[in-house]
């Protein structure tokens, strides 16, 4: 299975990329949100990793472009964010995330995430 990770922190992806890999996924990467949603359109993920606060083009407005887009609109999208604050994580979920993971997480908490949504994409988790 594929998972993007859409990150404009090399450090950060890499490690995701690195995570995925050992936990069988095959990752697919982009540094912000318009190569994002390239990869998305052009290799079809099972599921987006999308870092909500990047230059170019932020989360928000890459979430909302997928579910805009009939070829990436069902593709589950956790979103990951330093914002913690409950109506941050909200608006998370506003703009079109499934689920989201508040930084810095644990392998496992991620690896829960991952098969929670995958099992279930387009429910909120």
């Amino acid at each position: 299975m594929k998972i993007l990770v859409v990150e404009d922190n090399a450090a950060v992806r890499d490690l995701l990329a690195r995570i995925l890999e050992r936990i069988g996924y095959v990752p697919v990467l982009a540094s912000h949100g318009k190569e994002g949603l390239a990869n998305a359109i052009a290799e079809k993920p099972n599921l987006i990793i999308l870092d909500m606060r990047m230059p170019i083009m932020d989360g928000w407005a890459t979430a909302r472009a997928l579910r805009a887009n009939p070829h990436t609109k069902n593709i589950p999208i956790l979103a990951t964010t330093a914002l913690a604050r409950p109506h941050q994580l909200k608006t998370c979920l506003d703009a079109g995330c499934n689920g989201y993971i508040v930084k810095p997480f644990s392998v496992r908490t991620l690896q829960r995430k991952i098969k929670k949504l995958l099992a279930a994409p387009i429910a909120e988790v």
